[in-house]
């Protein structure tokens, strides 16, 4: 959903308009979903282009990065037919003041909080099927193929992950939201053996699919390459799943699902660890999911800091306080069963 560019991200059109050699200013609207990159489409009356920047304020150091997120999916195009094509990538910053790179959009529809088509129950099963099998998809890629092999650290990257994330938690807090101390205790101490490592998504949602125009129930997109990296696939699938909110969750849980899979005909999260574990051969633990909640609350928190520090005003992310008091319940809920 796009609406009017938010005066906090604007950006100068006309720079952009003539470093990008077009011959008329496109008129520019702001998609309203991301919490994270900053993402606008550009109407040029023969096509329309994409345009992603990263967000003002305070920034992870290693996020953002616009140059790595453009080469990733122009590396992928040739194995992994589910990228758009990228147009161009400005590193110059004087000219909208930050990097920034075009796409081309790709046609179709993009769930959100709510489906946004009306299927029956057996057709959403099928969408959600394949939404799983595009995961299974990716994790299969070999990157070395797509030139790629060189995209993270390799082994080690369970460890990372929990010393990295927990880090970003901890300078992110603020006075409002636990310390998830016993859940950092308890994912430095169970770290399971990693199973391979493979070319991740880590940031793998419904509303980063695009549905073809014609067939709601097929995937053509995987969208929002920002965090790709080579990992764990376990890792990225409780990450995925962190944002599987069902129908049947606690009503504080509810509140905060930003994607439609409460939708009758979804599979819950227990039948997407099954039939991923079908298709690979790879089954997710109980860290893989704590993990996954733990991840998401850094992000939030990360989106938070920024709000609560006045350096952005999107009252979207007003409430998120609480979604990180949530998930450190959940993740100890979790915990405590498995010691059941």
């Amino acid at each position: 959903m796009t609406g009017p560019v938010r005066a906090e991200d604007a950006f100068d059109v006309d720079a952009v308009t003539a470093w990008l050699g077009l011959e008329t200013t496109p008129e520019v609207r702001q998609f309203s979903g991301g919490a994270s990159n900053l993402t606008y489409l550009l109407r040029t009356g023969e096509r329309d282009l994409i345009l992603r920047r990263p967000p003002t304020g305070r920034k992870a150091a290693t996020a953002h990065d616009m140059s790595r997120e453009y080469r990733i999916q122009s590396a992928l195009a040739p194995v992994f037919p589910y990228v758009p094509r990228m147009v161009a990538l400005c590193e110059d910053e004087s000219v909208i003041g930050s990097p920034f790179y075009v796409m081309e959009r790709v046609e179709g529809h993009i769930p959100r909080r709510e489906l946004g088509v009306d299927l029956p129950p057996d057709r959403v099963r099928t969408l959600c099927t394949g939404v799983v099998d595009l995961l299974v998809d990716l994790h299969g890629i070999d990157p070395a193929a797509a030139g790629l092999d060189n995209l993270g650290k390799g082994t080690g990257y369970v460890a990372r992950q929990v010393a990295g994330w927990s880090d970003r938690y901890r300078s992110a807090r603020t006075r409002n939201v636990g310390s998830f101390a016993g859940v950092i205790r308890w994912l430095e101490a169970n770290q399971p053996a990693e199973q391979r490592i493979c070319l991740i998504h880590n940031d793998f949602r419904f509303d980063n699919v695009v549905f073809a125009p014609d067939d709601p129930t097929r995937p053509v997109a995987l969208l929002d390459w920002e965090m790709a990296t080579l990992g764990d696939p376990l890792m990225d699938l409780g990450s995925a799943l962190a944002y599987w909110v069902q129908a049947d969750d606690g009503w504080l849980f509810r509140m905060f699902r930003r994607q439609p899979t409460h939708t009758p005909g979804m599979l819950t999260r227990r039948e997407v660890i099954e039939h991923y574990h079908a298709r690979t051969g790879l089954r997710m633990t109980a860290f893989h999911e704590v993990f996954g909640l733990f991840r998401l609350a850094g992000i939030v928190q990360q989106i938070y800091y920024r709000y609560y520090h006045r350096q952005t005003r999107n009252p979207a992310f007003r409430n998120f306080w609480i979604a990180s008091l949530m998930l450190e319940r959940r993740c100890l809920r979790i915990i405590r069963a498995g010691k059941d």
